[in-house]
Formats: structure tokens, C-alpha cells, sequence
């Protein structure tokens, strides 16, 4: 008597043809298996655990063997989420965004979601075309990470240092007034009243609060603020090379000063550069407050006092929202402020009287 077949046995063919992805059914006419039961063992579905191991260790198996992918455009349609979120950055070589980025990943891994990042080089005709073919490959929102956006979007975005009131955008916000308090109180109070400012980038999405913040605290302080001893950054660029040559402009104007307040860690730690070629000592001649706290700021020589914005909690708050959102949460706040944090090193002592004489 031929021995009996069992219902669940593999049958003996092969179901795979080279250069062909293979499909559900096919995967479920090799194993003897619905497409359905197939289906639940490879999402790992809630049912999953009503069929036997054996059986879900030959789905995994075959699998494996045959090199089976479910179609994610299919599954998209079948559930209408594609668990894809869009980031718009203005490039991915800048510590700002970088750490912001790290604490995105680091929300939606845990939630079980891709994200497809997009580096517009702050060029307008990109940020413009960027979103569009974000939403052909079907993400369900947006992080915009320092990007200035124009109008609303039709899906739901988070922007980071996002100033724009947008009909659709929460903006995540550093308390720029309290900055700028930290900033200039510490230097105040260890005696400094020629102080020098370094502007950011029009580009920049932060420049304007963050100028007009530092000069409300200015006039609260009673500092007087010289034209001379403001410069503002020009250049695109995410290395130390921006602030060397906004230091020789400031030099150039022959002002005494005995602290200089930067737009950034990374212009901060090139104007400290431009110094010691003019044989200016940091901190001894001049005090730096940097801006940022990113990860090099400790190590530099000397490290950077600066103001921390807490970039990977801005990150890791900016993806919770965008997935509440997602979710269905309709009383989220359109804009949410992140409250900064001063942090002292050794870029900022007392000022130094000889230097200002020496350098007058």
C-alpha cells in the first residue's frame, strides 16, 4: 500500500524560475499551503500563533530558500500605509541635521517604519519638487529638518526650527529668548561688555529669532551693540572653513572686543582658528560662546562653552508627533518650544584689560 501523503508536505517541484520574483500563490501551491496562512506566518500576523510551528518553519523555510519578498506596493494598498515617512534636510554632512537625524531613526525603527531622506541643498526649485516625488513613492508624512517650506502640504509634516505658521505644520522650536539669556548673562556676569556678534546665513531658518532674541536681551542688559562688532556668515558650508574668514573681518575693523558670540560650534571652532593666526588667544585674549553643543564641542582645544539645543530630542519628539498624527490625533499643538541649556567650558573666562589695550 503506497504510503499516504501528508496534507501539509512540500511537494517535490520546484516552484522557482531564474530571473522571476516568485509569487504568493506559487510560494503556496509548492507547500501545499493558502496564500492566507502564508501570509500570516511571513507578517507575523495576529492569528499567527492558531497554526502549527511545523507549519510556520516550512513557510519561513521556503522562504528563505526561494528568496520570496512580499510586494510592499501591494501590501501598501491592502493596509493604505506604505509605514514610509519622508525627511527633507538641506545636506547630510551637517552635524545639526545629522544628530536630529539620529533621533528620528531611533523612533521610527522602534515603531517599524522606513524613512526616505532628501538633500535639497536649500535650492527653492528642490524643495519644491522634493516633496512631490517623496509622495509618488507613496510616504505618508513629512519631517522637514531646517527647511524653509512655502505653502502646506496634502500630507501631515513636522518641522524642525520650522518658523512659518503652515496650515499642516507642527513646528519644533528652540526657546531662542532663553538662548540668547544664557549666552549673554554668562559672559555678562563674568564681566564682558564688548561683545561681538556673529549673524547667521539669510538662509538659515534660525537666523532671524535668534538675532532678534540676542538683541532684546542686549538692550535688557544695557549692552551697547557697535556695528563694528557685528559680522554675519555667508557661505554654504558645514565645516569650520565658515567661520575663518567672518574672524579676519571682525579683526579688520580694528574694535576692541573681549567676547565674540557665534552663530554655531562649527563657525565657532574656525573663527578660534582665524584667531590664533592673528595670534589671538582663546580664552585668554578672547571668550567664545558657541551654538549647538555638537558632538565635537567637548574635544576641541579649548573645548567650546555653547548652548545645547537638545538636537536628538528634537528628533526623537519631531517622529512621536508625526506618528501621532498618522494615527489619527487631531488636537496636536502647532508648535511645540524646546527649552535650551547652557553649557560651560573653556572657551569662556574673565576678560583679559591688556588684551584690549594690545589689540585697540
Amino acid at each position: 500500500m503506497p504510503k499516504q501523503k501528508r496534507a501539509d508536505a512540500a511537494p517535490e517541484k520546484s516552484p522557482f524560475l531564474p530571473g522571476r520574483p516568485i509569487s504568493l500563490k506559487v510560494l503556496g501551491d509548492y507547500l501545499d499551503l493558502s496564500p492566507a496562512t502564508i501570509s500570516l506566518v511571513l507578517n507575523n500576523a495576529p492569528g499567527v500563533r492558531s497554526i502549527p510551528q511545523e507549519t510556520r518553519d516550512r513557510v519561513l523555510a521556503a522562504a528563505k530558500k526561494f528568496d520570496y519578498r512580499p510586494s510592499f506596493y501591494a501590501r501598501a494598498m491592502r493596509r493604505k500605509q506604505s509605514f514610509s515617512i519622508g525627511v527633507l534636510v538641506p545636506e547630510l554632512s551637517d552635524g545639526y541635521s545629522v544628530l536630529v537625524m539620529n533621533g528620528i531613526e531611533e523612533v521610527l525603527i522602534e515603531e517599524g517604519y522606513f524613512y526616505l531622506t532628501a538633500s535639497h541643498r536649500r535650492k527653492a526649485d528642490l524643495i519644491e519638487e522634493y516633496p512631490r516625488l517623496l509622495m509618488d513613492r507613496s510616504v505618508e508624512g513629512f519631517i522637514a529638518i531646517d527647511t524653509a517650506l512655502q505653502h502646506p502640504l496634502p500630507l501631515p509634516v513636522v518641522a524642525v526650527a520650522g518658523h512659518r505658521h503652515i496650515e499642516g505644520v507642527t513646528n519644533i522650536l528652540l526657546d531662542h529668548k532663553r538662548a540668547a539669556e544664557l549666552a549673554l548673562r554668562h559672559l555678562y556676569q563674568l564681566g564682558h561688555r564688548q561683545i561681538a556678534f556673529m549673524r547667521g546665513q539669510t538662509f538659515s531658518s534660525d537666523s532671524d529669532d535668534r538675532w532678534k532674541s540676542l538683541m532684546a536681551v542686549t538692550k535688557e542688559l544695557g549692552l551697547q551693540v557697535h556695528p563694528e562688532l557685528v559680522v554675519r556668515l555667508e557661505m554654504n558650508l558645514s565645516s569650520p572653513e565658515l567661520g575663518y574668514p567672518v574672524a579676519g573681518q571682525l579683526l579688520a575693523q580694528k574694535k576692541p572686543f573681549t567676547a565674540l558670540i557665534s552663530f554655531n560650534d562649527i563657525a565657532a571652532i574656525g573663527v578660534i582658528r582665524a584667531f590664533r593666526d592673528h595670534n589671538i588667544r582663546v580664552p585668554e585674549d578672547v571668550s567664545i560662546v558657541g551654538f549647538d553643543d555638537i558632538q565635537g564641542a567637548a574635544y576641541h582645544n579649548p573645548s567650546l562653552t555653547t548652548i545645547r539645543q537638545p538636537l536628538h530630542n528634537m528628533g526623537t519628539t519631531s517622529a512621536r508627533i508625526l506618528l501621532e498624527r498618522l494615527r489619527g490625533k487631531k488636537d496636536y499643538q502647532e508648535q511645540i518650544s524646546i527649552v535650551p541649556e547652557l553649557i560651560i567650558r573653556e572657551s569662556t573666562i574673565p576678560p583679559n584689560p591688556k588684551r584690549m589695550a594690545r589689540h585697540s
